[in-house]
C-alpha cells in the first residue's frame, strides 16, 4: 500500500498516492448527489488512487437510495448505512473504519467545503513531520450564537484538555492511516473530533494546522445547535475529563478502535 504524498501534478501540486475520502450524510438527499459528483471531479488530482464513502446515517429523505444510486453508477463511491440516526460521530466512525487507504480524510455532507481544498492539507501533510493535517474555517459561514458557541467550546477544550488546535470541530481533515492505528475514542456525537484530537496528541501524533474556505449551506437543514446533540457533547466532554482525572492510562485507552469497526445501532 503506497503512501506516496510528493507526486506531482499537472499544476504543479502534490498528490497522495492513496485517499480515502467520506462524509457523513443524514437527511442531505439536495446535496449529496451534486458533493459526489464535485469529489469524482476533483479527487483525481488530489490522488492517485481514491475511493469516496458515503454514510448515510439514518436518513428519513431520499439519501439512502441517492447512496445507492451512486454507488452502482460510480466503482470509487460505497455508500454505508446506519439503520437509524446513531449522531455525527458515529457517523465519522463508520467512515474511518470503511476507509481502505493509506490516507484518509472527510469534510460533511452538506457542501460548507469545497472538496478541492483538501489539496491545501494536502501539501502540508509530508511524511516524518505530520501526522494530522486539521483544518480551521478561514472565516466562518454560520450564523452568530453557533459561531459564539463553538468560541466556548474551544476555550473550553483549551481549558480543560489543553487542546490547542483552533477549529477543533472543523469538517476538514486529513489523516495518515498509521497515526490512526490503536486509538479508541468512546464518544458516538459532537465530541468525536474533540476526543480524537486529544487521543492523537496523548499518543504524540504531530498535528498541522491549514485554514480552508467556508462556505454557506445553500440546502437541507443543520442539526448540529438542537438541544439533544449540545447535551450529549457536554455529556461525553465531562465524561472523559473525570476519567482522564481519575486514570489517564485507561481513560485513553476506553472506546472503539476507529479503524476496522463499523457502528452499529
Amino acid at each position: 500500500m503506497t503512501t506516496t504524498t510528493d507526486i506531482p501534478t499537472s499544476s504543479g501540486g502534490t498528490r497522495l498516492g492513496e485517499l480515502s475520502y467520506f462524509f457523513p450524510a443524514h437527511n442531505e438527499a439536495a446535496n449529496l448527489r451534486g458533493l459526489v459528483e464535485e469529489a469524482l471531479a476533483t479527487l483525481p488530482d488530489l490522488a492517485e488512487a481514491f475511493e469516496v464513502v458515503i454514510v448515510d446515517d439514518g436518513s428519513k429523505d431520499e439519501t439512502p437510495r441517492i447512496a445507492d444510486d451512486l454507488a452502482a453508477a460510480h466503482p470509487q463511491v460505497r455508500a454505508v448505512h446506519h439503520p437509524t440516526n446513531l449522531g455525527y460521530g458515529a457517523a465519522l466512525r463508520s467512515g474511518f473504519a470503511a476507509a481502505r487507504y493509506a490516507h484518509l480524510a472527510f469534510t460533511d455532507g452538506d457542501r460548507q467545503f469545497k472538496v478541492a481544498d483538501l489539496g491545501r492539507l494536502i501539501e502540508r501533510m509530508r511524511p516524518g513531520d505530520v501526522d494530522v493535517v486539521a483544518g480551521y474555517r478561514i472565516r466562518r459561514a454560520d450564523p452568530l450564537a453557533r459561531t459564539a458557541y463553538a468560541r466556548l467550546y474551544r476555550l473550553a477544550n483549551r481549558i480543560f484538555f489543553g487542546l490547542t488546535v483552533r477549529d477543533v470541530d472543523c469538517a476538514c481533515k486529513l489523516f495518515t492511516r498509521a497515526s490512526l492505528e490503536g486509538v479508541n475514542v468512546e464518544s458516538g456525537g459532537a465530541f468525536f473530533s474533540a476526543e480524537l484530537l486529544i487521543k492523537l496528541r496523548a499518543r504524540g501524533r504531530r498535528i498541522a494546522e491549514v485554514g480552508v474556505p467556508h462556505y454557506p449551506r445553500t440546502a437541507g437543514s443543520p442539526t448540529g445547535a438542537r438541544p439533544q446533540v449540545v447535551l450529549r457533547a457536554v455529556r461525553d466532554f465531562w465524561a472523559l475529563r473525570l476519567r482522564l482525572w481519575a486514570d489517564p492510562r485507561r481513560a485513553l485507552g476506553r472506546g472503539t478502535p476507529i479503524l476496522g469497526v463499523t457502528s452499529k445501532p
